[in-house]
């Protein structure tokens, strides 16, 4: 709806309301008491080019979480990681992936033209994929290896791009132990109906919209375009006005949301939280202004996503862990001073997460740095 157009009685949420509904949805007031993947499959799923980023995101958002709840799930194949939302890789419960991944397929092709269309010109999409699902029939590849293989039979175009268009137009999965906590980057990768030993079938769109809902809710259409990379999702969403409530923000602009998802109070207090590079909070809103501030947008998107520190809800920082003459330091970068409680609570938050991320160093240092430009 346009901005203006607003009917009269929509209640408003301010922006310090949504940041503790988002939070509250991404299990990040309270860390959950469940099971990982019950977690995984709540979140739709946790952003995953960065092999350690999901096993962070799930220890911040999981209560005792460990690095073999997800390493098990992914060896079981209970939780796939392949490219899906935004066109990205993802860490995704597989009974999720086998709906999902068909009702991205528009969004897969547009990226391809978009992205490897000049360098495959000539190259028949469909050629293109039959042979590399030929390829992949009797057993995983590395990427290494389907490159070499594609490049032998379009020699004449840019075997990368090739790569990358299979990976955009053929649903793939990337095979443990890619993708597991120390594993290999250029692991094998496999066919998603092989893997899973079943097809994948598209889910009615609905599906899609009511699970963004109720894991980043309240959002508007263009929040769920950003989500999951798809458009004209206006269309999908407005035969659901009539079970959803609906809302504005504080710059008027429409959001739905469902009738009993959880909306605390704006005053809950929010732990300090440490979130791995490229989290899904803050890649998922059109406006990012619930989580993230414009006016520290490029100290985090640059236009890699930078590992973010949260304080009172909000992204105060960064961090990174260092690693030297075993030793491990995770130093933390303040965008602006800190009050004393937070300082000490978040150098507790950083010193758990650094003995989960590096139990093997018994020398182990925290940092919380001053200010910077």
């Amino acid at each position: 709806m346009p901005r203006g157009s607003m009917p009269a009685g929509v209640p408003l949420l301010s922006r310090r309301a949504l940041n503790r509904a988002t939070l509250a949805r991404q299990l990040l007031v309270e860390r959950a008491r469940v099971p990982a993947l019950e977690a995984v499959r709540w979140l739709v799923g946790l952003q995953g080019q960065v092999p350690t980023a999901p096993y962070l995101g799930l220890w911040s958002r999981v209560a005792g979480f460990r690095r073999d709840d997800l390493t098990g799930l992914l060896s079981r194949r209970e939780v796939v990681r392949a490219t899906t939302l935004r066109g990205t890789l993802h860490v995704i419960a597989s009974d999720d992936y086998r709906w999902l991944r068909p009702l991205l397929q528009p969004l897969m092709a547009r990226l391809q033209r978009q992205f490897m269309g000049r360098a495959t010109a000539g190259v028949d999409p469909a050629e293109l994929v039959a042979y590399a699902a030929e390829l992949l029939a009797p057993e995983p590849l590395s990427r290494t290896r389907l490159r070499e293989l594609l490049a032998r039979r379009w020699p004449d175009r840019d075997r990368s791009a090739l790569l990358h268009s299979v990976q955009y137009l053929l649903p793939l999965v990337h095979l443990p132990p890619a993708g597991t906590w120390g594993g290999r980057v250029d692991g094998p990768c496999g066919l998603a109906e092989g893997w899973l030993d079943g097809p994948l079938e598209a889910a009615d769109p609905l599906v899609l919209v009511r699970r963004y809902l109720a894991a980043f809710g309240p959002a508007g259409v263009p929040d769920v375009q950003a989500w999951s990379g798809l458009t004209r999702l206006a269309e999908v969403v407005e035969p659901l006005r009539g079970e959803l409530r609906v809302f504005r923000d504080e710059q008027g602009r429409e959001l739905f949301d469902l009738p009993d998802a959880e909306r605390p109070d704006p005053d809950t207090p929010v732990p300090p939280r440490l979130l791995p590079e490229y989290d899904n909070l803050l890649l998922s809103h059109a406006d990012r202004s619930r989580v993230l501030g414009e006016a520290d947008r490029r100290r985090v998107i640059t236009p890699a996503v930078a590992a973010t520190v949260l304080v009172d809800g909000f992204v105060a920082g960064t961090w990174t862990i260092a690693r030297r003459d075993g030793a491990a330091t995770l130093e933390v970068r303040p965008f602006r001073p800190l009050a004393a409680a937070d300082r000490d609570a978040l150098a507790e938050e950083a010193s758990r997460l650094l003995a989960f991320a590096a139990p093997e160093l018994p020398d182990r240092m925290v940092r919380v740095a001053e200010p910077g430009p």
